[in-house]
């Protein structure tokens, strides 16, 4: 078994975090992981991707053309990116930023106003958060719980966000579990 996921936006969103964070919830759950990002020069703004593999036999390549998945947060990367998802993926669309839809009856699109709902969460920041746990829970990449701890974990060093975080986190997982 491999699945490989491509997260994908502009500079800023918190792309290579929650990237970051599904690889290190599969670490923790034994599986072989890469973790390969992918950013313009610019620090805010500018396109940011990152490609995350998970398998349970060693990675051959970290290099992928056609991810199993997509979690877009903007409308160009659905754009670049869409049509690359294998057949049965799953496409999580930020619809807060993306009011056009993938186009593709092959795929599970997973709706999701993450922007929107990070600012009723009490941020925006945590847009990331809430499309990652969204499609964890969607996608059953990885144990929900686990992940939860990663989370918590990463923000440890700033223990007054990490409620916001939670939160966050429940938002996304109910989004998923009504779609």
């Amino acid at each position: 078994m491999q699945t490989e996921i491509k997260f994908a936006g502009f500079g800023g969103q918190g792309i290579l975090l929650s990237a970051k964070l599904l690889a290190y919830a599969a670490m923790k759950q034994g599986f072989f992981v890469a973790w390969v990002p992918s950013y313009g020069p610019e620090m805010r703004g500018g396109t940011a991707y990152c490609t995350v593999v998970i398998g349970d036999k060693r990675i051959g390549s970290p290099i992928i053309k056609n991810p199993s998945h997509l979690v877009a947060m903007n409308r160009p990367s659905l754009e670049k990116f869409a049509d690359d998802v294998k057949p049965g993926g799953v496409i999580l669309i930020n619809s807060s930023l993306i009011p056009t839809r993938s186009g593709r009856d092959d795929i599970i699109e997973l709706i999701v106003p993450a922007n929107e709902t990070a600012i009723e969460t009490g941020s925006v920041k945590c847009a990331n958060i809430i499309a990652l746990s969204a499609f964890a829970a969607k996608s059953k990449i990885v144990d929900l719980d686990l992940l939860k701890e990663c989370v918590k974990s990463e923000f440890s060093a700033k223990p007054k966000i990490i409620p916001l975080n939670m939160k966050a986190f429940d938002e996304g997982v109910n989004i998923a579990n009504k779609s």
